[in-house]
């Protein structure tokens, strides 16, 4: 093996040791960066708003029984299709669907808005371009939910604040099933599958 290689080898298993987070650029794409990188922390610098840390996040994911998920597509290569198929298969909550154009969704019925579901969800979680969060947090405020949870590449600081102005629990710029797998035992620190099968019970 040359010295290059030695050194590419080494640099990729550094990185690879290193905690990996999702961070979202002023042009709207999102990218993966170390967590101590320079550009990440210049990012989070730039931010002001920060939402429930680790132990938190962990009390509203056991605390709730029911979630809706606003922006649920039935479209197998969106991410909320894929969020909703874990939900469904890995937890126990009732798992509601928002979206005004499809009438079902994974087997279940889509509801046209918040106000048409048959119970007030515990979390609320949204895919949903920035711009559009200010309306859905009023919409989850006036059906009396506690909980919006907006996903990873989401983000919308003057919202966050309004939201939490108003009552409500406010997480940004996360995975809901990232989260969830992660505080249950289905993924490494970084986010990945371990594939490690267990007798140990899991948490749902």
């Amino acid at each position: 093996m040359t010295d290059t290689a030695i050194a590419t080898t080494e640099l990729t298993d550094a990185a690879a040791s290193e905690d990996l987070e999702t961070v979202r650029l002023v042009n709207g794409l999102s990218c993966e960066l170390p967590a101590n990188s320079p550009l990440a922390k210049l990012l989070h610098s730039q931010r002001t708003w920060t939402g429930p840390d680790a132990k938190a996040r962990l009390a509203i994911l056991r605390a709730a029984k029911s979630v809706a998920i606003v922006g649920a597509s039935p479209n197998p290569a969106r991410s909320s299709f894929f969020v909703g198929t874990y939900l469904q298969q890995s937890s126990d909550y009732r798992l509601y669907f928002v979206n005004p154009n499809a009438s079902e969704i994974l087997g279940q019925p889509a509801y046209p808005d918040l106000a048409s579901l048959p119970e007030v969800p515990d979390i609320v979680v949204v895919f949903r371009r920035g711009s559009d969060i200010p309306s859905v947090v009023d919409d989850v405020v006036s059906i009396g939910a506690k909980t919006i949870w907006v996903q990873l590449g989401i983000w919308n600081e003057q919202a966050a604040y309004d939201g939490e102005a108003k009552g409500l629990t406010v997480v940004m710029d996360r995975c809901i099933k990232v989260e969830h797998a992660r505080f249950h035992g289905g993924l490494h620190l970084l986010g990945f599958d371990t594939g490690q099968i267990t007798a140990r019970k899991t948490l749902r």
